[in-house]
């Protein structure tokens, strides 16, 4: 077996604002860490365990140089590790048909989310608005469409409550086991959860999704070719994306393109929100 975990930091408990990654860089990435470590357990205490040879996991924050190679390394010898950017596939980059199953650790809510912690779609500074085909996205629906393209479901999503709201409550996506890390009460407000609650959860679920049947488990998919419109925060950025080919101008913040694959439509996000902002 071959696991996927695609990493992000806004729906990790004990973290609350974006500016706590400059403020306080040694805890920031202690927390990190630490979140990745109970994923690491709860693998290493499934009854499939034996089977798994190779954990690939992808530090899809910012700029992904958050999680330090050693340290995986003494966590499961096993653990590969993807760094960097900008990279191709960015939150999902190495992911491949040959992996069995992803989990997703630390996601947040999707852009305008009401309470949601760090809402956001791949940039704070620049999405203010993500649609494919008309329908509202964020970077949990994308990446698990993404994943789905290449025939390997999601079987566990880690983050923060609004999250949660959204893909359960709002049914995004109902059918994926979820760990709530906090109770998010806005934008840079939160209630964290007992480290011990936190900690369980994420590797009983952890173990459970592992062990589980994962022939059954559902797919998220969006139909390709597909429409992608994006408003951004301000005309200036929109100004400077327009420049490029086979953008469409809608209006003064928004955007229009098309990709003929969820690969294509992913890494023309990345790289249209980065070329007018930071990704996050």
């Amino acid at each position: 077996m071959k696991l996927y975990i695609s990493c992000d930091i806004e729906g990790l408990a004990g973290i609350a604002t974006f500016d706590m990654e400059k403020d306080d860089t040694q805890l920031f990435r202690e927390i990190y860490h630490q979140h990745v470590a109970w994923v690491i357990e709860g693998i290493q205490k499934s009854q499939k365990n034996p089977e798994i040879d190779e954990i690939t996991i992808s530090d899809s924050h910012s700029r992904g140089v958050n999680l330090s190679y050693a340290r995986l390394a003494e966590m499961d010898e096993r653990i590969s590790l993807v760094s960097g950017f900008p990279r191709m596939d960015y939150m999902m980059s190495g992911l491949t048909s040959e992996y069995d199953l992803v989990l997703f650790l630390g996601y947040h809510a999707g852009i305008g989310k009401l309470h949601g912690n760090m809402d956001h779609g791949y940039s704070a500074s620049v999405a203010y608005d993500l649609q494919i085909n008309e329908v509202y996205m964020n970077e949990t629906t994308i990446n698990a469409a993404y994943a789905s393209e290449l025939g390997v479901p999601v079987g566990l999503i880690i983050g923060e409550s609004g999250l949660k709201e959204q893909l359960h409550d709002e049914q995004m996506m109902p059918w994926v086991p979820f760990v709530s890390t906090k109770q998010s009460l806005g934008r840079y407000a939160i209630k964290n959860f007992s480290v011990n609650k936190v900690k369980n959860e994420i590797i009983t679920k952890t173990a459970e999704a592992v062990d589980g049947e994962l022939a059954e488990l559902p797919f998220y998919t969006i139909t390709t070719p597909a429409t992608v419109r994006l408003q951004c925060v301000t005309t200036a950025q929109a100004d400077r994306i327009e420049m490029l080919p086979q953008i469409t101008r809608i209006d003064g913040r928004t955007i229009e393109f098309s990709g003929n694959s969820m690969k294509e439509v992913m890494n023309a996000i990345v790289g249209i929100v980065g070329l007018g902002g930071t990704t996050y």
